[in-house]
């Protein structure tokens, strides 16, 4: 967890609700890949709660990966959330929603995040 990354993180889950988990492992290391961690997965229209990765299942579930960074908007955290989309698909949400929270907006890139369909909350 980051001190500035994971107070947004958390604000965001507090407009929303759901049973929040905070850094999930969506690859886990192995020898010929890194570990993928993402900032927060929001489990909509479940309790409101911060839950261990460990104690939750997915599959059938409507989903928001969340990928925070404490700066502007920027293609790295774009790419964070794009990707992680795709590496949630193997569990088999029903839906998965993608939002970049961050606390600066960026007026060039953000067009072509929600062309993506990547959704950006700013928190300043």
């Amino acid at each position: 967890m980051s001190k500035h990354e994971t107070p947004l993180t958390r604000k965001y889950w507090n407009e929303i609700g759901g049973t929040l988990i905070e850094e999930f492992p969506a690859v886990i290391k192995g020898d010929n890949h890194s570990q993928r961690l993402i900032d927060g997965i929001i489990l909509l229209g479940e309790q409101t709660k911060i839950e261990s990765w460990k104690n939750i299942e997915i599959k059938n579930k409507d989903i928001v990966v969340i990928q925070t960074k404490a700066s502007r908007l920027g293609m790295n955290v774009m790419g964070q959330a794009f990707f992680s989309i795709e590496l949630m698909k193997k569990y088999h949400p029903k839906s998965i929603k993608s939002v970049i929270v961050c606390n600066k907006d960026d007026e060039v890139l953000r067009p072509i995040a929600e062309m993506y369909g990547l959704r950006i909350k700013v928190y300043i």
